[in-house]
């Protein structure tokens, strides 16, 4: 049986979606199951009690990054002790872009997929670059003008969907793809400048400062702005371009443009 984590969340929800159109039967997991669907169990990685991982052979674990460091590992650490403690035979795991090593919630998915090289179950990572819709969502106009500070570098955005659907390739035969690692970034990079002709609005950059200062008077997690602030960092610095991608692999057709993804996601908040 497939069991995948996460799916009150955009990614798990598309990946089960996916699964079940693939006819894979796959079991959801979520910390809050009501309303989801039958074959549905209440897995919360901050409750140990709730990791029932009985009778599963195939986990998919959606990364739990939001939170610290700490946490984060806690809760991985957690889920993968109970994955083997059940003797679950392969466990797929999102983690993060290569290329992403210089963003501030790095160390934690390095942590896990050093920890799934140490486990006793067979591990696919699925190493995911930054979504087009966070991009898109990160750079959103203002009076017709985005302000934030990516400045001219390029970035392998890619599309949720796209990454979904690579990771229903991997769960329906994880034998094929027995302690692999795949880089899933974009394989087209554009840069907010491209964006923002693209939407026909004005791009005009602030500083990193500027941007910091802005942050501070949002209602966000303490935790949330150094995240935000490494990803601005990264792109202007050119460390979210990648030169590499399995994608296309996985999907056995060109991944969608990853632009494209962005622009209709502006649209559709507009």
């Amino acid at each position: 049986m497939i069991l995948i984590t996460g799916i009150s969340g955009r990614l798990g929800s598309l990946i089960h979606a996916g699964a079940i159109a693939r006819g894979l039967a796959p079991m959801a997991g979520s910390s809050k199951p009501q309303g989801i669907g039958e074959r549905t169990r209440r897995i919360d990685f901050d409750d140990p009690d709730s990791l029932d991982l009985g009778g599963v052979s195939t986990l998919m674990i959606v990364s739990a990054g939001y939170g610290e460091d700490d946490v984060v590992i806690g809760r991985h650490e957690r889920i993968i002790s109970a994955a083997e403690q059940k003797g679950v035979q392969h466990i797929v795991y999102t983690s993060l872009a290569g290329e992403g090593d210089h963003l501030a919630f790095a160390l934690a998915h390095r942590w896990t997929e050093r920890r799934l090289q140490r486990s006793s179950a067979d591990r696919t990572i699925l190493r995911n670059g930054l979504y087009a819709e966070l991009i898109a969502d990160l750079s959103a106009p203002v009076d017709g003008i985005i302000t934030a500070p990516f400045g001219t570098g390029r970035i392998s955005a890619v599309a949720r969907a796209d990454l979904a659907e690579a990771a229903v390739t991997v769960l329906a035969n994880p034998a094929a793809h027995r302690n692999r690692i795949y880089e899933l970034s974009g394989t087209d990079a554009w840069s907010i400048g491209e964006l923002a002709d693209a939407v026909g609005v004005v791009y005009r950059p602030i500083g990193l400062g500027a941007q910091r200062e802005h942050l501070a008077t949002l209602p966000l997690l303490p935790f949330q702005p150094a995240m935000l602030m490494s990803i601005y960092s990264a792109a202007a610095h050119g460390f979210l371009e990648s030169h590499r991608s399995d994608l296309q692999a996985l999907l056995e057709r060109p991944p969608r443009p990853s632009l494209a993804e962005a622009l209709k996601h502006l649209g559709q908040a507009r």
